[in-house]
């Protein structure tokens, strides 16, 4: 919408301004303009608000693990928890313009509310000038005369003109001045946001889906951007210029004019705000169906590859179709309530309307006339700005909850760097520790054991025993209950996180490779390298040759997940990444359990070749024992506990749960050596 000035030029507001002292004027109205073309505009200016409005939404997971609530699902709320909530978002957002201790900003802003009052005084001056110059023509004029409109007008014309281009100047310069800080003030709320998402537990990144976070982030950025322009440019802006037409109304009217208009403001106010709370479920249902459409799409898009194996296309398309399906009723409730809405707001304001005319008609017949009709497009515009303002809350309440209910784990105050030299290294201690992803299924109970420095130490058992646990916990991803975790004499919840983190390297199970070229992937490890030092991570890890056989060598893009290459070759890049990384620790997570014998082989040697080039404290979980009957200390994990640990002989002399294993796990190969000649 353009300025006041402009929406009242095509109405027949100035029609009726000009009845202020001559009521003969009433002639110039059906010349002027009609409110055909005022209520079509509005019409469709809040159709394509609505519209865009439904293109914004609210998309958190649909799925959670267990005990674990859907962090990007707001949870019910009071009116009065709503309320507090809207208003805390818009103080967090409201510091980005008013930052402290940032005098530019803050000149920039007091600037730009200069340039507001003076355009909003020129705005209001434009039907004032219009009036006067309909009053100077209406007067008798002698035709004998050498009078013209130059002479009779010119000045008011003139000071019209400079009005009207004065507001609109004013105005343009407050987007101009603005523009950077709204942006800004975008730009640093979601940077804070995805760090603070990139920082967050494992509990959290477990339980979201990947479709529903980047939609909740797009989507509160864009809800950003609309409530600054909403607060700056055009609540602010209205409000002023109400207040200011309000003064005059009253000042030339007196009392008894000014109530109406009062009255007026308060009756649509309340009722537009009761009205607006209303809906805002329809709204949190579309956005909720919405949302479980898109993380739906996005699961099916991720997993392509098992839906064509089960043949189940079909069965995905009917729960996207579900989902669309409840989108669209409550589409239909939000559209139907906001025709009641509407029409509520026009009955309000026709109402009033009804009551000013009256009273101007009692005004003609008393010689004078008086006008409430200035107030008919800000009192309108503030309707439509508050039901789209409540609807851009929403669309931030996912993202300022992500960053307000899901605190990450951070470092303690005084917490250290850890001291941990490359070439000596330090022990590794869990000390009596308690932890449990879901408090009915502890995983540890009272876990103890030592992990010597500059050794190989495997851990071993049942699935669901806790192997690859100890690496999240060590990783800090989670905290344990109780008990210590200790690197030398270092608790590791009061070392830095980014030192800790610093000194582990890890060789995953499934490698996690970027959509980018092989050179980025490896170089991922450490940044800080170059290319000449990502070729020799690769000759280490015994990749390098099978990076040259490749397409396009080291520049090769490898897909997404790395689809495009090999099982070996990912483990391999993995490697190579951990080995620039250049860690005093590293942890393979059954690094070797998705790969066939020979491959798995090939990548024991080439793990087993890069580590007798420092010496290093490496930590195995396995599943095959054959992978670790070199390790120089096994660790076998059952009931949450250490059930016993050794070396490979000892653990067989002792006939227990490592025995027994190993004599399944051999008995299983016989078999398999049996079959395949067969075959």
């Amino acid at each position: 919408m353009s300025g006041l000035a402009q929406q009242i030029f095509r109405t027949s507001t100035y029609c009726r301004l000009a009845c202020w002292r001559h009521p003969s004027n009433i002639r110039y109205h059906n010349t002027l303009s009609t409110r055909k073309g005022r209520i079509g505009h509005r019409f469709f200016q809040n159709l394509a608000s609505e519209n865009e409005q439904k293109a914004q939404k609210n998309v958190p997971a649909s799925t959670s693990t267990p005990g674990t609530s859907n962090p990007l699902e707001p949870p019910q709320v009071t009116a009065a928890q709503e309320r507090r909530s809207n208003w805390r978002m818009v103080k967090n957002l409201m510091v980005n313009v008013w930052p402290r201790n940032d005098w530019k900003t803050r000149g920039t802003v007091i600037l730009g509310f200069a340039f507001l009052v003076s355009g909003k005084v020129l705005n209001v001056q434009v039907p004032l000038l219009f009036k006067q110059i309909i009053d100077s023509l209406n007067l008798p004029i002698d035709l004998s005369s050498s009078a013209t409109v130059w002479t009779i007008a010119g000045a008011t014309i003139l000071g019209y003109g400079a009005a009207r281009i004065g507001a609109i100047v004013f105005s343009e310069l407050l987007n101009a001045v603005f523009a950077n800080i709204g942006q800004r003030a975008v730009r640093k709320v979601a940077r804070e946001t995805f760090e603070q998402l990139l920082n967050m537990d494992m509990r959290f990144h477990l339980a979201r889906q990947t479709g529903g976070l980047t939609r909740a982030i797009d989507r509160g950025t864009k809800g950003i951007t609309f409530l600054l322009q909403a607060i700056l440019f055009r609540i602010a802006p209205t409000a002023l210029e109400i207040s200011m037409v309000c003064g005059i109304l009253t000042y030339k009217f007196g009392w008894d004019f000014a109530a109406i208009t009062a009255g007026t403001l308060a009756a649509y106010a309340w009722f537009t705000i009761r009205t607006t709370s209303w809906r805002t479920q329809f709204r949190r249902d579309a956005n909720k169906a919405d949302q479980r459409a898109a993380s739906s799409s996005v699961d099916s898009l991720i997993n392509f590859e098992a839906v064509k194996h089960f043949n189940n296309e079909r069965y995905e398309v009917a729960q996207y179709d579900k989902h669309l399906r409840d989108y669209e009723q409550s589409s239909v409730k939000i559209t139907t309530s906001l025709a009641f809405l509407n029409s509520g707001q026009n009955v309000i304001f026709s109402t009033a309307l009804t009551m000013t005319m009256l009273m101007a008609a009692q005004g003609v017949v008393n010689g004078k006339c008086k006008s409430g009709i200035v107030l008919s497009l800000p009192l309108n515009f503030l309707g439509t700005i508050y039901r789209e303002l409540q609807q851009n809350l929403l669309d931030m309440e996912v993202l300022f909850n992500l960053r307000e209910d899901n605190p990450p784990i951070e470092d303690l105050p005084g917490a250290q760097p850890l001291d941990l030299p490359v070439d000596a290294g330090k022990s590794i201690r869990f000390e009596n520790v308690k932890f449990a992803y879901h408090p009915s299924r502890p995983i540890f109970t009272d876990l103890s054991f030592t992990i010597p420095a500059g050794k190989r130490v495997a851990f071993v058992g049942p699935s669901g025993c806790g192997k690859s646990t100890i690496l999240r916990l060590l990783f800090r991803f989670y905290e344990p209950s109780s008990g210590r975790i200790l690197i030398g004499d270092q608790d590791i919840s009061q070392i830095q996180l980014a030192s800790l983190r610093k000194s582990i390297g890890v060789v995953p199970q499934d490698t996690p490779l970027f959509h980018a070229d092989v050179m980025h992937n490896v170089r991922y490890g450490n940044l800080e390298k170059d290319e000449f030092d990502v070729i020799d991570a690769a000759k280490k890890a015994n990749v390098h040759e099978a990076i040259l056989r490749l397409p396009d060598g080291y520049k090769t893009k490898v897909g997404e997940r790395g689809l495009m290459i090999s099982g070996g070759e990912k483990q391999r890049l993995a490697v190579a990444r951990v080995l620039l990384k250049d860690p005093p620790i590293l942890f393979f997570d059954e690094a070797t359990s998705a790969l066939d014998a020979h491959t798995e082989a090939e990548l024991m040697k080439n793990i087993s070749t890069a580590l007798l080039h420092k010496s290093r404290t490496s930590i195995f979980i396995a599943h095959r024992l054959r992978t670790v009957v070199e390790a120089d200390l096994i660790v076998v994990l059952q009931d949450g506990r250490v059930a016993e640990q050794g070396r490979h002989e000892e653990l067989l002399r002792k006939g227990g749960l490592y025995h027994r294993m190993w004599q399944q796990q051999q008995a299983a190969a016989e078999l398999l050596e049996v079959e395949e000649p067969a075959n």
